[in-house]
């Protein structure tokens, strides 16, 4: 990788002959500014220091100096920096960027690197630059940038040092996103990696346990906890958490055996963690869970007392032991507990209807319908619909009530608006008084340190809007329509107009910052005996004082509120982004509080990475086993942000924690690419001098194959291009006839921001330095958008050389600063997505027609303008309108009853999936339109399946002929399709079952189906010498075979592009029809937004677009009913999703076209999955070297692009071979079989060629489980525990390399 070290004894220079002459100038300020400059010895210190020690270099205690050094260095860096008016090196930013990242002076580092970037052409060559800004991202917890930051550290330099350390942040990262697959995925690259991390291997194991229980892989998780009980010397803190998640998924999980059991083992698992950690309140409320649901009354009421007594006060505690209370029939009592319970989270569903219930109990009717209007106002509320119907029973009771019972009748409690003014119990006054009270003290004497949440804690969610409190006069108006008002604007309404909340800019709850006649009088005796008060003493009177005060100022903040289950079921188990399992870190000691950033939209999702446990109860929070330390350098403030506390346990010498862990989880932290509606935080200051001194100028320019840069692309002020085809890197893989569509027009830009006060960048103005840590807001600055103006490679060869020349000149080369693994162009930054192409479309454009051929004879089927016709990239689709009739195609041989017939035990994939309209996807209560698709997998066979089918057509008819029978008298159909409608919205929507990829390959199982396919053209056949999937070499299944799916009205295949971009084919095969969605490719981009805007991967989730979301983004649907016979033909790169519309087969496969366009599109997929660690299905590299030995081609852009390719790889296998022999590694010979498939890394499954890693084992047992070079030096460093396998000779390669030359075009040849 290029090193980022500007040179610092050539700074120190300049910082000397800048004092010479300051103090020529001024003589007094000799010695203010002889302190500026570097001496010799502290240049060559710094010269070491970059992003890449972030943690694991100490700044304090023996660091001490080290930290000296580094506030000496920038201050040094921005004297100059301010007096070269911003013209210095681009280096000279990014080590100042780097300097403030590890003071952990985040604002100044992001702002650094903001300027190294704008200044820096091929900033995507400095791993350590995106590591360090991935760093800041992931501490402002803008997860969207984080991600895209550390993927392409990892794609521009695999090997890098902290690779370890990205895949760790990218799994928490994605499992907070619950993007579960993915971050499985870099767990285990974590884990196999033997370089230092700031988790030991134990806490990686015990997120991928946990991982698997969110996922409700019970039975996976339980093996794995159990596993890591097994490990040797396991810390205590991580045993104490493992022993806790066992309790609680057994006291839970329905799975793991009968009650009895279940709960028998769950009491022992939590007895255990507590003898390994007994100050965990978190297992003390498991435990007391435990006991009373066994009836265990007593011991139930001692273990949430101690979980009290442990950790913070929590509402799910205080729910459970109003519980318990009411089924010992203390009523009072529990009332009391529930009002603690939703005071302490306003938002307490379970305890909104737990005391709904007891209100209904003693029959105070009105008391339990306010009760319950709170709970189905509560987003944790799961059975709202149930609580609705209860709500209008218990108003209905009321209406027939004669007038004046309601004033006459005794009232056992006292009702809502007077319990609520209860006096607290004084365990929960006092114990979160002091609290709150020593984390305001420890804050005014560690200012710049956050508090962290701890081992046991739930995330807490930022700042809920109040709830709305229901009050006498409205619940009267909804028991009698006479009565009823429109609603109030207010989201909080007052129990009585003694208890009135004013409603400031700031949200306000009324809880228990609120000091009662009790607080006060206890404030007063405080006062009066101040002087002989004990500190616990002391503690609660500055906090009841600190009450006082904001109470008078009307600045009361609500607590976090915290999701709990009702206490009549079990507690969610962590399955969403707002309970996050924390890990116990034992390598690092130094953490840091983290700044969240606003959001209009947030999943309410803390944690930090230090502590090994978030209970997946979303109840009590405990207390960490994490060390703070306190940060130096300023720390930004963020206004409108509730800021979370948790107790810090300070005990735990021996764990040390992450070192940049996050506290607060935004949906979208900061805006995402494209998504209009956001804004983009601001790196620019108010301070003019500021601005000019940091931005550059914006100039328009033309560029001939643009391509864009990484990450923030703020569609308010980026100039929009003519299309998307340029915005990937290899669309300038032709170095000679770039395609028309390669042009971009792009402005260079600044940024807008979330507020337009900005105190980051002041410290590069010199009267600002010491102003960095005023009190103003600051927010996120980001990197804006700019285009790379050089794109074409200035390497010394062309591709025209002989392969000696090439090998001959690569030698010759240093490493430019990508890795050896790349197929694109040496000077194109990694691949992104286009944006949306430019104009946009007229809204009456975007619902176009679809391309469709209406065939009449065998004749028009094999016309040559059909095949250019579909393989037009202007069309993304084309319908082929009766291909099967005029071919005489026999569609009988695709028939369920034939399937059957000939293997009726074949293996179907099953997804299980729910009806619902074609145009439209809701959650499964039909409440709202979502972008994610339910589509579980299961398997079957062809048998059960088609049985399932004709079951279900049978069923069909039957309703159809019972609504005939009920509806007969009514002749307006159209207002029975409309109750339709409304009732399939509303839900629960019917369960279907879709069969898909039923695999076709074999040839003896399939002779007839497969023999009745070869009457297609040849562009639309399986196997054809112009189909690049046919020189693969081997079977890829689905993609050069054929696959069968088997529907029922509403199956679903979602969106998709295919996989690497390749074409497809699709017959309807019947008798019913299936309804297509298309988007063009250029429009992928947005979509792919869209995606991470849901907290879906475009790739691997299911998602089913929002048709209202994509004309809103002014994105053109083509949207058409394929008929049997009928073939749908979709161009390379192009988004599709399909819905059966009757009961029907359908038959598909894919075709690669052998042009430049498929290509293209191929290999920038292939390098896109490369940087979103999946796995590329089509082998690019293995296919480009067999289309140089078996196909002559004739088009100079194809042809240009593939021996490029052939070159890249030609220069990588010699390289990597020269590596191996210096280093004295024995290179075997393998060679290869035939119809051997390519090989892809068992670890990260890249592609792997010519050079196979295997392990020694695996190679003695011949199983050889193969690893790429960058994967087997992570898990041996010297490679000692691996043998080399070569397939292919050198001089094989070259001599392919060199007989692959541009044949003759036919139009020439002829002449």
């Amino acid at each position: 990788m290029k090193s980022c070290g500007v040179s610092v004894a050539t700074a120190a220079a300049a910082f000397g002959d800048e004092g010479k002459k300051m103090a020529a100038v001024k003589p007094s300020s000799e010695t203010k500014e002889g302190s500026l400059s570097l001496t010799a010895e502290e240049s060559e210190a710094l010269s070491g220091l970059d992003s890449r020690l972030f943690g694991f270099v100490s700044l304090h205690e023996d660091g001490a100096r080290t930290k000296t050094l580094l506030v000496k260095a920038v201050r040094c860096y921005e004297s100059l920096i301010l007096k070269a008016e911003g013209k210095v090196e681009s280096e000279f930013f990014c080590q100042l960027g780097h300097f403030n990242l590890l003071l952990e002076d985040y604002p100044k580092a992001l702002s650094a690197y903001q300027r190294y970037y704008s200044l820096q052409s091929d900033y995507w060559k400095n791993a350590a630059f995106l590591y360090g800004l991935g760093l800041v991202y992931f501490y402002y917890n803008a997860f969207h940038w984080a991600i895209k930051a550390f993927q392409e550290v990892l794609y521009v330099d695999p090997s890098f040092c902290r690779a370890k350390e990205i895949h760790l942040r990218l799994g928490l990262m994605f499992k907070v996103n619950t993007d579960y697959e993915s971050s499985l995925k870099h767990f285990q690259l974590a884990l196999i990696d033997s370089n230092p991390c700031t988790l030991s291997s134990v806490e990686i194991q015990f997120h991928i346990a946990h991982l698997y229980e969110t996922q409700r892989k019970y039975h996976s998780a339980k093996e794995a906890y159990e596993q890591l009980l097994g490990t040797e010397n396991l810390p205590a803190q991580v045993k104490a958490t493992v022993l806790q998640q066992l309790g609680w998924m057994h006291h839970n999980v329905d799975l793991l055996g009968d009650k009895a059991t279940k709960e028998s083992y769950a009491i022992q698992y939590l007895q255990k963690s507590l003898e390994a950690d007994p100050n965990s309140g978190q297992s003390w409320y498991f435990l007391g869970r435990c006991y009373s649901s066994i009836g265990k009354v007593q011991d139930a009421f001692i273990s949430y007392r101690q979980s009290i007594d442990k950790s913070e006060a929590s509402a799910d505690t205080w729910c459970s032991i109003g519980v318990l209370y009411q089924q010992q029939n203390q009523p009072m009592d529990a009332l009391q507990a529930y009002i603690c319970a939703v005071q302490l989270d306003h938002e307490h569903a379970a305890a909104w209807m737990d005391l709904g219930t007891l209100y209904e109990s003693c029959s105070q009717t009105q008391d339990a319908i306010k009760c319950y209007l709170n709970a189905t106002r509560s987003k944790s509320c799961s059975n709202s619909s149930t609580l609705t119907g209860r709500i209008k029973f218990l108003q209905a009771q009321l209406c027939n009530l004669p007038q004046g019972s309601l004033q006459n009748k005794t009232k056992l409690l006292p009702s809502i608006e007077e319990a609520w003014s209860l006096p607290i119990p004084a365990e929960l006054t006092s114990r979160q008084g002091a609290m709150n009270t020593a984390q305001q003290a420890y804050k005014v004497h560690h200012p710049n340190t956050e508090p962290v949440l701890g081992l046991s804690q739930t995330p807490i969610s930022q700042q809920p809007l109040p709830v709305h409190v229901i009050t006498s006069n409205e619940v009267d108006g909804l028991s009698s329509p006479a009565k009823r008002k429109s609603p109030t604007k207010n989201s909080s309404e007052n129990w009585n107009s003694g208890h009135t909340v004013s409603h400031t800019s700031v949200q306000q709850q009324v809880h228990s910052w609120c000091l009662t006649p009790q607080k006060l009088q206890h404030l007063e005796q405080l006062r009066f005996n101040r002087d002989s008060l004990n500190p616990a003493q002391k503690l609660i009177l500055g906090q009841l004082e600190t009450q006082l005060v904001l109470m008078q100022q009307g600045l009361h903040k609500g607590q976090s509120s915290h999701l709990a289950g009702s206490n009549d079921e079990q507690p969610s188990l962590s399955t969403g982004p707002a309970q996050y399992l924390q890990a116990a870190s034992t390598s690092i000691q130094k953490q840091t509080g983290h700044r969240t950033l606003p959001s209009s939209s947030t999943q309410g999702t803390a944690f930090n990475h230090l502590s090994s446990h978030i209970a997946t109860s979303g109840g009590q929070r405990g207390i960490t086993f994490t060390k703070e330390s306190t940060s130096s350098g300023s720390r930004s403030s963020v206004p409108e942000i509730s800021r979370h506390t948790g107790d810090t346990l300070n005990g735990c010498a021996g764990v040390k924690g992450l070192s940049n862990h996050v506290q607060q989880l935004m949906a979208e932290p900061v805006c995402n690419p494209n998504h209009g509606d956001s804004t983009s935080p601001n790196l620019i200051s108010c301070n003019p001098q500021i601005s000019t001194l940091l931005v550059g100028k914006g100039s328009d320019s033309m560029v001939i194959g643009a391509c864009d840069k990484v990450n923030n692309i703020h569609p308010e002020s980026h100039a929009k291009t003519n299309t998307s085809v340029a915005s990937s890197p290899s669309s300038v893989i032709s170095t000679t006839t770039p395609s028309p569509k390669s042009t971009e027009q792009t402005t260079t830009h600044g940024i807008t921001g979330l507020n337009s006060r900005h105190i980051s960048l002041q410290t590069i103005n010199g009267e600002g330095l010491e102003n960095s840590q005023s009190s103003n807001k600051t927010d996120l600055p980001t990197i804006s958008h700019k285009t790379d103006h050089q794109i074409i490679p200035s390497m010394s060869v062309s591709i025209y050389s002989n392969s000696t020349e090439v090998l001959k000149a690569c030698r010759n080369l240093d490493k430019n600063g990508l890795s050896n693994s790349h197929i694109l162009l040496d000077k194109c930054p990694p691949p992104r997505p286009p944006s949306s192409p430019y104009p946009p479309l007229p809204k009456d454009k975007l619902n176009p027609p679809t391309p469709s051929i209406y065939l009449e004879n065998k004749r028009d089927a094999f016309f040559p303008p059909l095949h250019q016709f579909c393989i037009n990239p202007k069309n993304p689709v084309t319908v082929i309108r009766g291909l099967a009739g005029v071919l005489k195609l026999d569609l009988g041989l695709f028939s369920t009853k034939t399937l059957v017939e000939a293997n009726n035990e074949h293996k179907v994939e099953v997804r299980t999936q729910l009806l619902q309209p074609a145009d439209e996807n809701w959650d499964p209560t039909g409440t709202k339109k979502i972008w994610h698709c339910e589509s579980n997998r299961s398997h079957t066979t062809i048998a059960k399946y088609a049985q399932y089918q004709a079951s279900s057509f049978q069923e069909s008819l039957r309703e159809e002929n019972e609504k005939r029978m009920q509806h007969k008298e009514y002749s307006d159909n159209e207002s029975t399709s409309s109750d339709n409608s409304g009732r399939r919205r509303k839900g629960p929507f019917k369960t279907i079952k879709f069969g898909t990829n039923i695999d076709l390959s074999d040839a003896k199982k399939w002779k007839l189906q497969l023999h009745e396919l070869t009457k297609l053209p040849a562009f639309v056949r399986v196997v054809s010498a112009g189909n690049l999937l046919s020189h693969l070499g081997h079977t890829v299944l689905g993609m050069n075979t054929v696959q069968l799916y088997m529907k029922v009205p509403g199956s679903r295949t979602p969106g998709h592009q295919e996989n690497n971009n390749f074409c497809s084919v699709n017959i309807n095969i019947g008798p019913g029809d299936c309804e297509w969605f298309v988007v063009p490719e250029d429009y992928w981009g947005v979509l792919n937004d869209f995606c991470e805007k849901n907290n879906l991967n475009f790739l691997m989730s299911s998602w089913w677009p929002n048709l209202e979301d994509l004309y809103e983004a002014n994105v053109p649907v083509y949207r058409f009913i394929q008929r049997p016979g009928d073939l749908v033909w979709i161009n390379a790169g192009t988004v599709h999703w399909v819905q059966a519309v009757g009961w029907c087969n359908n038959i598909a496969w894919n075709v690669g076209p052998l042009t430049a366009s498929q290509y293209k599109l191929a290999v920038e997929r292939y390098e896109w999955n490369k940087l979103q660690s999946v796995k590329s299905v089509v082998p690019m590299v293995h296919l480009s070297w067999n289309m140089a030995r078996n196909i002559k081609v004739s088009d100079p852009q194809l042809f240009e692009m593939i021996k490029y390719c052939l070159m890249k790889i030609l220069k990588q296998c010699q390289t990597l071979r020269e590596a191996l022999i210096t280093a004295g590694k024995e290179v075997m010979w393998h060679g290869r079989t035939n119809d051997e498939p390519a090989h892809y890394c068992s670890i990260c499954e890249v592609e792997v060629f010519d050079l196979l890693f295997v392990t020694t084992e695996s190679n003695s047992q011949k199983t050889y489980i193969v690893h790429c070079h960058d994967c087997a030096q992570k898990t041996s460093g010297n490679l000692d525990n691996f043998v080399v396998l070569e397939e292919y000779k050198m001089e094989d390669l070259m001599q392919v390399y060199d007989q692959f030359t541009l044949a003759p075009s036919v139009s020439s040849s002829s002449s």
